[in-house]
Protein backbone atom coordinates (compact mmCIF):
# COMPACT_ATOMS: atom_id res chain seq x y z
CA UNK A 1 0.00 0.00 0.00
CA UNK A 2 1.38 3.43 -0.93
CA UNK A 3 1.84 6.31 1.51
CA UNK A 4 -1.07 8.09 -0.17
CA UNK A 5 -3.33 5.06 0.34
CA UNK A 6 -2.20 4.80 3.97
CA UNK A 7 -3.25 8.41 4.53
CA UNK A 8 -6.71 7.82 3.13
CA UNK A 9 -7.12 4.75 5.33
CA UNK A 10 -6.33 6.57 8.60
CA UNK A 11 -9.40 6.85 10.78
CA UNK A 12 -10.26 9.54 13.29
CA UNK A 13 -9.84 6.94 16.04
CA UNK A 14 -6.31 6.19 14.85
CA UNK A 15 -5.48 9.89 14.81
CA UNK A 16 -6.85 10.35 18.32
CA UNK A 17 -4.86 7.37 19.56
CA UNK A 18 -1.59 8.54 18.02
CA UNK A 19 -2.08 12.06 19.39
CA UNK A 20 -2.85 10.64 22.83
CA UNK A 21 0.35 8.59 22.65
CA UNK A 22 2.23 11.86 22.01
CA UNK A 23 0.74 13.61 25.04
CA UNK A 24 3.93 13.07 27.06
CA UNK A 25 5.90 14.87 24.34
CA UNK A 26 3.75 17.97 24.79
CA UNK A 27 3.82 17.88 28.58
CA UNK A 28 7.59 17.52 28.65
CA UNK A 29 8.17 20.39 26.20
CA UNK A 30 5.93 22.74 28.17
CA UNK A 31 7.94 21.95 31.29
CA UNK A 32 11.29 22.41 29.57
CA UNK A 33 10.60 25.81 27.97
CA UNK A 34 9.79 27.46 31.31
CA UNK A 35 12.14 30.34 32.17
CA UNK A 36 11.62 32.25 35.41
CA UNK A 37 13.43 35.05 37.21
CA UNK A 38 14.10 34.89 40.92
CA UNK A 39 11.32 36.59 42.86
CA UNK A 40 8.97 36.68 39.84
CA UNK A 41 5.86 34.57 39.47
CA UNK A 42 5.58 34.54 35.70
CA UNK A 43 7.57 33.45 32.66
CA UNK A 44 10.49 35.47 31.26
CA UNK A 45 11.37 34.37 27.73
CA UNK A 46 12.72 37.78 26.74
CA UNK A 47 12.80 38.62 23.04
CA UNK A 48 16.30 38.14 21.58
CA UNK A 49 17.57 37.44 25.06
CA UNK A 50 18.55 34.41 27.16
CA UNK A 51 14.93 33.43 27.88
CA UNK A 52 13.73 33.23 24.29
CA UNK A 53 16.98 31.57 23.20
CA UNK A 54 16.47 28.90 25.86
CA UNK A 55 13.08 28.06 24.33
CA UNK A 56 14.63 27.74 20.88
CA UNK A 57 17.37 25.44 22.18
CA UNK A 58 14.81 23.20 23.88
CA UNK A 59 12.63 22.69 20.81
CA UNK A 60 15.62 22.30 18.48
CA UNK A 61 17.13 19.61 20.69
CA UNK A 62 13.81 17.78 20.84
CA UNK A 63 13.49 17.99 17.06
CA UNK A 64 17.02 16.70 16.58
CA UNK A 65 16.32 13.67 18.78
CA UNK A 66 13.07 13.12 16.86
CA UNK A 67 14.99 12.91 13.59
CA UNK A 68 13.75 16.20 12.13
CA UNK A 69 15.92 18.47 9.99
CA UNK A 70 17.04 21.63 11.83
CA UNK A 71 17.80 25.03 10.29
CA UNK A 72 17.97 28.68 11.33
CA UNK A 73 17.89 31.94 9.40
CA UNK A 74 19.32 35.46 9.61
CA UNK A 75 16.70 36.41 12.22
CA UNK A 76 17.59 33.31 14.30
CA UNK A 77 14.18 31.73 13.69
CA UNK A 78 14.23 27.94 14.11
CA UNK A 79 12.91 25.52 11.47
CA UNK A 80 12.29 21.84 12.24
CA UNK A 81 11.26 19.81 9.21
CA UNK A 82 9.71 16.39 8.58
CA UNK A 83 10.65 15.61 4.95
CA UNK A 84 7.83 14.85 2.56
CA UNK A 85 7.68 12.53 -0.42
CA UNK A 86 8.22 15.42 -2.84
CA UNK A 87 10.91 17.72 -1.44
CA UNK A 88 10.29 20.23 -4.24
CA UNK A 89 6.58 20.65 -3.43
CA UNK A 90 5.32 23.72 -1.61
CA UNK A 91 5.71 23.10 2.10
CA UNK A 92 3.41 23.60 5.08
CA UNK A 93 4.59 25.55 8.11
CA UNK A 94 3.11 25.08 11.57
CA UNK A 95 4.41 27.60 14.01
CA UNK A 96 4.23 30.39 16.53
CA UNK A 97 6.55 32.40 18.76
CA UNK A 98 8.60 31.36 21.76
CA UNK A 99 9.09 34.73 23.44
CA UNK A 100 6.87 36.06 26.22
CA UNK A 101 5.99 39.42 27.67
CA UNK A 102 7.78 40.22 30.95
CA UNK A 103 6.17 38.19 33.73
CA UNK A 104 3.92 36.43 31.25
CA UNK A 105 2.47 32.93 30.97
CA UNK A 106 3.96 29.73 29.61
CA UNK A 107 1.48 28.99 26.81
CA UNK A 108 1.15 32.21 24.80
CA UNK A 109 3.12 31.40 21.65
CA UNK A 110 4.85 28.27 22.89
CA UNK A 111 1.64 26.24 22.51
CA UNK A 112 1.80 26.68 18.73
CA UNK A 113 5.34 25.33 18.48
CA UNK A 114 4.63 22.44 20.85
CA UNK A 115 1.46 21.62 18.86
CA UNK A 116 3.46 21.38 15.65
CA UNK A 117 6.08 19.08 17.18
CA UNK A 118 3.39 16.95 18.84
CA UNK A 119 1.51 16.61 15.53
CA UNK A 120 4.66 15.49 13.75
CA UNK A 121 5.29 12.93 16.50
CA UNK A 122 1.73 11.64 15.97
CA UNK A 123 2.22 11.41 12.19
CA UNK A 124 5.41 9.41 12.67
CA UNK A 125 3.59 7.02 15.01
CA UNK A 126 1.00 6.54 12.27
CA UNK A 127 3.72 5.80 9.74
CA UNK A 128 2.66 8.70 7.53
CA UNK A 129 5.11 10.32 5.14
CA UNK A 130 3.42 13.56 4.06
CA UNK A 131 3.28 14.52 0.39
CA UNK A 132 5.29 17.70 1.07
CA UNK A 133 7.72 18.90 3.71
CA UNK A 134 6.09 19.94 6.99
CA UNK A 135 8.11 22.47 8.97
CA UNK A 136 7.54 23.52 12.55
CA UNK A 137 8.75 27.11 12.91
CA UNK A 138 9.84 28.57 16.21
CA UNK A 139 9.34 32.26 15.47
CA UNK A 140 11.42 34.96 17.11
CA UNK A 141 10.18 38.24 18.53
CA UNK A 142 6.40 38.29 18.16
CA UNK A 143 5.82 40.17 21.39
CA UNK A 144 6.10 43.79 20.29
CA UNK A 145 6.47 45.10 23.85
CA UNK A 146 10.23 44.54 23.82
CA UNK A 147 11.18 46.57 20.73
CA UNK A 148 7.85 48.30 19.95
CA UNK A 149 7.86 46.53 16.55
CA UNK A 150 5.34 43.93 15.36
CA UNK A 151 6.12 40.49 13.89
CA UNK A 152 9.92 40.89 13.85
CA UNK A 153 10.74 37.21 13.33
CA UNK A 154 8.02 36.36 10.83
CA UNK A 155 8.45 39.53 8.76
CA UNK A 156 12.21 39.00 8.75
CA UNK A 157 11.75 35.45 7.44
CA UNK A 158 9.55 36.80 4.64
CA UNK A 159 12.01 39.59 3.80
CA UNK A 160 9.62 42.44 4.64
CA UNK A 161 10.89 43.79 7.97
CA UNK A 162 11.51 47.54 7.52
CA UNK A 163 15.29 48.16 7.80
CA UNK A 164 14.76 50.98 10.29
CA UNK A 165 13.20 48.49 12.73
CA UNK A 166 16.68 47.05 13.29
CA UNK A 167 17.67 50.29 15.03
CA UNK A 168 14.82 50.07 17.57
CA UNK A 169 16.03 49.91 21.19
CA UNK A 170 14.89 47.19 23.59
CA UNK A 171 12.83 48.66 26.41
CA UNK A 172 15.03 47.35 29.21
CA UNK A 173 18.55 47.24 27.77
CA UNK A 174 18.41 50.23 25.42
CA UNK A 175 20.47 48.24 22.90
CA UNK A 176 19.44 48.05 19.27
CA UNK A 177 17.47 45.17 17.81
CA UNK A 178 20.31 44.48 15.38
CA UNK A 179 22.74 44.00 18.29
CA UNK A 180 20.40 41.59 20.06
CA UNK A 181 19.87 39.60 16.85
CA UNK A 182 23.62 39.28 16.37
CA UNK A 183 23.99 38.13 19.99
CA UNK A 184 21.54 35.30 19.24
CA UNK A 185 23.41 34.08 16.17
CA UNK A 186 21.49 36.01 13.53
CA UNK A 187 22.79 38.26 10.77
CA UNK A 188 21.13 41.70 10.91
CA UNK A 189 22.96 42.96 7.82
CA UNK A 190 21.26 40.33 5.69
CA UNK A 191 17.95 41.50 7.14
CA UNK A 192 18.76 45.11 6.25
CA UNK A 193 19.13 43.98 2.65
CA UNK A 194 15.67 42.38 2.77
CA UNK A 195 16.91 38.83 2.24
CA UNK A 196 14.05 36.35 2.69
CA UNK A 197 14.55 32.94 4.26
CA UNK A 198 11.11 31.87 3.05
CA UNK A 199 9.90 32.12 -0.53
CA UNK A 200 6.20 32.85 -0.15
CA UNK A 201 5.53 31.15 -3.50
CA UNK A 202 6.91 27.92 -2.04
CA UNK A 203 4.60 27.94 0.98
CA UNK A 204 1.40 25.96 0.77
CA UNK A 205 0.02 27.14 4.12
CA UNK A 206 0.91 28.54 7.52
CA UNK A 207 -1.03 27.10 10.47
CA UNK A 208 -0.86 28.47 14.00
CA UNK A 209 -2.38 27.14 17.21
CA UNK A 210 -2.65 29.73 19.97
CA UNK A 211 -4.36 30.11 23.31
CA UNK A 212 -7.38 32.39 23.20
CA UNK A 213 -6.70 35.72 24.83
CA UNK A 214 -10.30 36.40 25.87
CA UNK A 215 -12.90 34.32 27.79
CA UNK A 216 -15.12 33.51 24.79
CA UNK A 217 -14.37 29.77 24.75
CA UNK A 218 -14.84 29.55 28.50
CA UNK A 219 -18.27 31.15 28.10
CA UNK A 220 -19.13 28.80 25.22
CA UNK A 221 -17.88 25.69 27.01
CA UNK A 222 -15.73 24.79 23.99
CA UNK A 223 -12.18 23.41 24.12
CA UNK A 224 -11.10 25.01 20.83
CA UNK A 225 -12.27 27.33 18.07
CA UNK A 226 -11.36 27.78 14.40
CA UNK A 227 -9.95 31.21 13.62
CA UNK A 228 -11.60 33.43 11.01
CA UNK A 229 -9.43 36.55 11.10
CA UNK A 230 -6.70 38.52 12.85
CA UNK A 231 -7.13 42.26 13.40
CA UNK A 232 -4.87 44.82 11.83
CA UNK A 233 -3.78 47.77 13.91
CA UNK A 234 -2.19 51.17 14.06
CA UNK A 235 -0.06 52.05 17.06
CA UNK A 236 1.60 55.05 18.61
CA UNK A 237 3.97 53.63 21.24
CA UNK A 238 5.33 56.95 22.53
CA UNK A 239 2.72 59.70 22.19
CA UNK A 240 2.73 62.90 24.22
CA UNK A 241 0.54 65.89 24.95
CA UNK A 242 2.28 69.23 25.51
CA UNK A 243 0.44 71.78 27.62
CA UNK A 244 1.62 74.15 30.32
CA UNK A 245 2.19 73.52 34.00
CA UNK A 246 0.08 75.72 36.22
CA UNK A 247 -1.16 76.33 39.74
CA UNK A 248 -4.17 74.34 40.96
CA UNK A 249 -6.06 77.64 41.38
CA UNK A 250 -5.74 78.61 37.70
CA UNK A 251 -9.24 79.16 36.21
CA UNK A 252 -10.29 76.69 33.51
CA UNK A 253 -10.20 79.22 30.67
CA UNK A 254 -6.49 79.84 31.26
CA UNK A 255 -5.42 76.24 31.60
CA UNK A 256 -3.44 74.18 29.08
CA UNK A 257 -4.12 70.89 30.83
CA UNK A 258 -2.31 68.01 29.13
CA UNK A 259 -4.03 65.34 31.27
CA UNK A 260 -7.51 66.58 30.45
CA UNK A 261 -6.63 66.69 26.75
CA UNK A 262 -5.41 63.08 26.80
CA UNK A 263 -8.58 62.10 28.68
CA UNK A 264 -10.69 63.81 26.01
CA UNK A 265 -9.03 61.64 23.38
CA UNK A 266 -9.49 58.48 25.43
CA UNK A 267 -13.20 59.15 25.94
CA UNK A 268 -13.69 60.04 22.25
CA UNK A 269 -12.16 56.74 21.17
CA UNK A 270 -14.15 54.81 23.76
CA UNK A 271 -17.40 56.32 22.46
CA UNK A 272 -16.32 55.48 18.92
CA UNK A 273 -15.64 51.90 19.99
CA UNK A 274 -19.05 51.60 21.67
CA UNK A 275 -20.78 52.93 18.54
CA UNK A 276 -19.03 50.37 16.34
CA UNK A 277 -19.83 47.58 18.79
CA UNK A 278 -23.52 48.58 18.73
CA UNK A 279 -23.44 48.13 14.93
CA UNK A 280 -21.78 44.70 15.23
CA UNK A 281 -18.40 45.92 13.97
CA UNK A 282 -15.56 44.46 16.09
CA UNK A 283 -12.62 46.67 17.00
CA UNK A 284 -10.60 47.56 20.10
CA UNK A 285 -8.86 50.56 21.65
CA UNK A 286 -6.08 50.22 24.23
CA UNK A 287 -4.14 52.91 26.07
CA UNK A 288 -1.36 50.74 27.46
CA UNK A 289 0.45 53.64 29.13
CA UNK A 290 -1.44 56.73 30.33
CA UNK A 291 0.36 58.99 32.79
CA UNK A 292 1.71 62.36 33.80
CA UNK A 293 5.43 62.98 34.39
CA UNK A 294 6.32 61.54 37.80
CA UNK A 295 9.19 63.99 38.15
CA UNK A 296 6.90 67.03 37.82
CA UNK A 297 3.34 66.09 38.71
CA UNK A 298 1.70 66.84 42.03
CA UNK A 299 -1.58 67.22 43.84
CA UNK A 300 -1.68 71.00 43.32
CA UNK A 301 -0.15 71.17 39.83
CA UNK A 302 -1.99 71.43 36.51
CA UNK A 303 -0.20 68.85 34.30
CA UNK A 304 1.83 70.38 31.49
CA UNK A 305 2.98 67.08 29.98
CA UNK A 306 1.21 63.77 29.50
CA UNK A 307 2.46 60.52 27.93
CA UNK A 308 0.53 57.59 26.52
CA UNK A 309 0.68 54.63 24.15
CA UNK A 310 -2.19 53.75 21.85
CA UNK A 311 -3.20 50.58 19.99
CA UNK A 312 -6.31 50.61 17.78
CA UNK A 313 -7.32 47.45 15.93
CA UNK A 314 -10.06 46.24 13.58
CA UNK A 315 -10.71 43.39 11.14
CA UNK A 316 -11.24 45.51 8.02
CA UNK A 317 -8.52 47.71 6.50
CA UNK A 318 -11.02 50.33 5.32
CA UNK A 319 -12.58 50.60 8.79
CA UNK A 320 -9.12 50.85 10.35
CA UNK A 321 -8.26 53.73 8.03
CA UNK A 322 -11.47 55.57 8.89
CA UNK A 323 -10.82 55.10 12.60
CA UNK A 324 -7.42 56.72 12.30
CA UNK A 325 -8.84 59.62 10.29
CA UNK A 326 -11.53 60.19 12.91
CA UNK A 327 -8.94 60.05 15.68
CA UNK A 328 -6.74 62.64 13.98
CA UNK A 329 -9.75 64.90 13.48
CA UNK A 330 -10.60 64.60 17.18
CA UNK A 331 -7.03 65.46 18.14
CA UNK A 332 -7.18 68.65 16.08
CA UNK A 333 -10.39 69.68 17.84
CA UNK A 334 -8.95 68.89 21.29
CA UNK A 335 -5.81 70.89 20.52
CA UNK A 336 -7.92 73.93 19.67
CA UNK A 337 -10.26 73.52 22.61
CA UNK A 338 -7.59 72.83 25.26
CA UNK A 339 -4.80 74.99 23.78
CA UNK A 340 -2.39 72.05 23.80
CA UNK A 341 -0.31 70.17 21.24
CA UNK A 342 -0.21 66.42 20.56
CA UNK A 343 2.99 64.80 19.26
CA UNK A 344 2.14 61.22 18.39
CA UNK A 345 5.71 60.09 17.70
CA UNK A 346 6.62 57.11 15.57
CA UNK A 347 3.68 55.25 14.06
CA UNK A 348 3.62 51.46 13.78
CA UNK A 349 1.05 49.26 12.12
CA UNK A 350 0.17 45.69 11.21
CA UNK A 351 -2.11 44.54 8.39
CA UNK A 352 -5.42 42.72 8.79
CA UNK A 353 -4.87 38.95 8.64
CA UNK A 354 -7.72 37.08 6.90
CA UNK A 355 -7.89 33.31 7.30
CA UNK A 356 -8.04 31.04 4.26
CA UNK A 357 -11.59 29.88 3.50
CA UNK A 358 -10.48 26.41 2.35
CA UNK A 359 -8.49 25.80 5.53
CA UNK A 360 -11.46 26.95 7.63
CA UNK A 361 -13.65 24.45 5.76
CA UNK A 362 -11.06 21.70 6.28
CA UNK A 363 -10.85 22.44 10.00
CA UNK A 364 -14.63 22.38 10.31
CA UNK A 365 -14.74 18.97 8.61
CA UNK A 366 -11.95 17.71 10.82
CA UNK A 367 -13.65 18.92 13.99
CA UNK A 368 -16.81 17.09 12.95
CA UNK A 369 -14.88 13.90 12.14
CA UNK A 370 -13.12 14.03 15.51
CA UNK A 371 -16.33 14.95 17.37
CA UNK A 372 -14.74 18.15 18.72
CA UNK A 373 -17.27 20.91 19.51
CA UNK A 374 -15.65 23.80 17.66
CA UNK A 375 -17.14 26.96 16.18
CA UNK A 376 -15.42 29.83 14.43
CA UNK A 377 -13.95 32.80 16.27
CA UNK A 378 -12.36 36.15 15.43
CA UNK A 379 -8.99 36.59 17.14
CA UNK A 380 -8.95 39.58 19.47
CA UNK A 381 -5.17 39.72 19.28
CA UNK A 382 -2.36 39.90 16.74
CA UNK A 383 -0.41 36.80 15.71
CA UNK A 384 2.45 35.83 13.39
CA UNK A 385 -0.14 34.28 11.06
CA UNK A 386 -1.13 37.82 10.06
CA UNK A 387 2.34 38.47 8.62
CA UNK A 388 2.03 35.34 6.47
CA UNK A 389 -1.48 36.30 5.38
CA UNK A 390 -0.20 39.75 4.36
CA UNK A 391 2.42 37.99 2.21
CA UNK A 392 -0.32 36.06 0.39
CA UNK A 393 0.23 32.72 2.14
CA UNK A 394 -2.95 30.74 2.97
CA UNK A 395 -3.33 30.85 6.75
CA UNK A 396 -5.30 28.86 9.32
CA UNK A 397 -5.58 29.29 13.08
CA UNK A 398 -6.88 27.21 15.96
CA UNK A 399 -7.58 28.79 19.35
CA UNK A 400 -7.46 26.87 22.62
CA UNK A 401 -9.56 27.69 25.67
CA UNK A 402 -7.69 29.65 28.31
CA UNK A 403 -9.54 30.75 31.42
CA UNK A 404 -7.46 33.66 32.65
CA UNK A 405 -6.41 35.44 29.48
CA UNK A 406 -2.78 35.80 28.50
CA UNK A 407 0.21 38.06 29.12
CA UNK A 408 -0.02 37.17 32.79
CA UNK A 409 1.31 34.33 34.99
CA UNK A 410 -2.18 32.83 35.44
CA UNK A 411 -2.65 31.52 31.89
CA UNK A 412 -4.80 28.44 32.38
CA UNK A 413 -4.75 26.31 29.24
CA UNK A 414 -5.65 22.70 30.05
CA UNK A 415 -3.55 20.02 28.38
CA UNK A 416 -6.74 18.14 27.41
CA UNK A 417 -7.95 21.17 25.43
CA UNK A 418 -4.53 21.59 23.84
CA UNK A 419 -4.56 17.97 22.72
CA UNK A 420 -7.92 18.53 20.99
CA UNK A 421 -6.38 21.33 18.94
CA UNK A 422 -3.36 19.18 18.21
CA UNK A 423 -5.60 16.32 17.07
CA UNK A 424 -7.31 18.68 14.61
CA UNK A 425 -3.97 19.79 13.16
CA UNK A 426 -2.87 16.16 12.87
CA UNK A 427 -6.15 15.24 11.12
CA UNK A 428 -5.64 18.08 8.66
CA UNK A 429 -2.04 17.06 7.92
CA UNK A 430 -3.07 13.45 7.40
CA UNK A 431 -6.15 14.09 5.27
CA UNK A 432 -5.97 17.42 3.46
CA UNK A 433 -2.55 17.72 1.85
CA UNK A 434 -2.83 15.25 -1.06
Amino acid sequence: MSDSEIQVAISSDQIRASVADSRAVAASLFEQVVVKLEGKEGIFRDTYGPGESHGHRVVAEHARQAGLEIATDAAANTYMTLPGRDRSARRVIIGSHLDSVPNGGNFDGAAGVVAGLTSLAALKKLGVTPPCDITVMGVRAEESVWFQVSYIGSRSALGVLPPEALDSPRIDTGRRLSDHIADCGGDPERLRKGEAALDRMQLRAFVELHIEQAPTLVERGQPIAIGTGIPGNFRYPNARVHGRYGHVGTPRRYRQDAAMAASDLAMFLDRLWAAHEDRGIPMAVTFGRFHTDAAAHGLTTVPGEFEFSLDVRAYDAEILGRLEDEMLGAIARIERGRNVRFSLGQRASAPVGPMDADIIDDFNRGAAALAIPARTLHSPASHDAAAFAAAGVPVGMIFVRNRNGSHNPAEAMELDDFMEGTALITWWLANCLN
